[in-house]
């Protein structure tokens, strides 16, 4: 049988085996179970508010319920553990019970819900909340919803921490389903946090090797003390010395190599600028010329229309 066959199958028994306990045990006040296979057989451990309801008189419903899971259920050697429930307002399943069986008796839905999440508040719970659905009221089939407190609807706090009940109240008008779901006093939370008063902050602040905080806030110390502080050594004299020739070096190399660029003197510079204004002189005036000889030609070509236009008037 693959393995995911056989989870199914695990779950199938243990949710029939739940929903018989409950059935059977609904009076004693059933408020779950744990299951464990052991070598020597199934360990089974009930949990009920009247334990002594569950083992009977002279332990006949224990067997009653051994055998009923051995032929029925299929289970090897049943060994059955029952457990006293300390506080019955902090167990879900019973709780739920408990509502739907005020809800059958007569309760109003608001009265039976806001007495029940109280009860549950008042035992020390951190968060608890109801759901009552279906038709509460009327004809027609609402949710009504009970919180105080702190709850957890998803994540790993919902699966591990949270205590989940469902129960049923069969009315008149139809089913009602009861949802109940409660915090624990002793949970720890993921977001759970501390606050101390009258404590020293030296007392849980890290060791600084004397330092204060306004050193610390400047930054890092310079020169020696910073080498000193990352565990580097200073360098020494002779040391610095030897930088100090190696850089003038570099410096007198890189002014040879400089010198050593043509580069034109101050007389080349001026001939040549004078010889290039020269150029740009005469360029002009052989310019200049001619547009004015164009100039010309045209006021000599127009005055003379002019003299014979006067002519012919004439």
């Amino acid at each position: 049988m693959a393995d995911e066959q056989q989870f199914i199958e695990d779950g199938l028994q243990r949710t029939q085996i739940d929903e018989f306990f409950a059935d059977e045990l609904g009076r004693a006040g059933y408020g779950g179970m744990d299951v464990a296979k052991t070598p020597m057989g199934t360990q089974i451990v009930l949990k009920a508010e009247k334990p002594g309801m569950v083992i009977g008189k002279g332990g006949k419903n224990i067997r009653k319920i051994t055998t009923t899971l051995e032929e029925e259920f299929g289970l090897d050697d049943p060994q059955v553990d029952v457990q006293e429930v300390d506080e019955p307002d902090l167990n879900a399943r019973i709780v739920a019970d408990r509502l739907g069986n005020a809800l059958e008796r007569g309760w109003y839905f608001r009265k039976a819900g806001h007495t029940t999440i109280d009860r549950i508040m008042e035992a020390g719970a951190k968060g608890a909340e109801i759901v009552l659905s279906g038709k509460v009221t009327g004809a027609r089939s609402r949710v009504e919803k009970f919180n105080r407190g702190y709850i957890k609807h998803n994540g790993e706090p919902a699966e591990n921490i949270v205590d989940s009940g469902v129960g049923v109240a069969v009315m008149k008008l139809g089913t009602i389903g009861v949802q109940v779901k409660i915090i624990p006093p002793e949970a720890e939370l993921p977001d759970d946090f501390e606050i101390y008063e009258d404590v020293e902050v030296e007392d849980y602040v890290a060791d600084t090797d004397g330092e204060s905080v306004e050193e610390l806030l400047e930054g890092e110390p310079e020169g020696e003390d910073a080498a000193a502080e990352h565990g580097a050594q200073a360098p020494a004299d002779d040391a610095e010395g030897d930088e100090e020739l190696v850089d003038e070096e570099v410096v007198e190399e890189a002014t040879e190599e400089f010198e050593e660029v043509d580069t034109p003197s101050d007389e080349d510079a001026d001939v040549d600028i004078d010889e290039v204004e020269e150029s740009i002189e005469e360029d002009l005036d052989e310019e200049t010329a001619a547009e004015a000889e164009d100039l010309m030609d045209e006021m000599e070509s127009e005055e003379s229309d002019a003299d014979d236009e006067e002519d012919d008037d004439e």
